[in-house]
């Protein structure tokens, strides 16, 4: 699974929802299961590379409206920890909604 090789074994995903998206409560851990929220994530929607926070990070869009940004952080060639915003409230301002 490409998604899953791009991460650190013990990579984590913290999911910010404000409870007003489906979203993980706690931290998720390790590349399998980080790489399962992503793939649930990304289910019919688009995906593209963006600037988050001032560095590389993603965005996802459903008919070109932000349903989650998710800034990374990276070690040596594999990402180590995610940050997956999915408030509504947070990404109303997102560029290019």
């Amino acid at each position: 699974m490409a998604i899953e090789a791009a991460l650190d074994p013990d990579a984590v995903a913290v999911c910010d929802s404000g409870g007003r998206a489906p979203a993980a409560t706690r931290p998720v851990h390790g590349a399998a299961r980080v790489a399962w929220l992503l793939h649930a994530l990304l289910a019919g929607n688009d995906l593209t590379i963006e600037s988050v926070n001032g560095s590389a990070g993603l965005a996802i869009r459903r008919a070109g409206t932000a349903v989650a940004v998710i800034a990374v952080s990276c070690h040596e060639d594999r990402a180590t920890t995610l940050w997956i915003v999915l408030n509504p409230a947070k990404l109303r301002g997102w560029p290019g909604r």
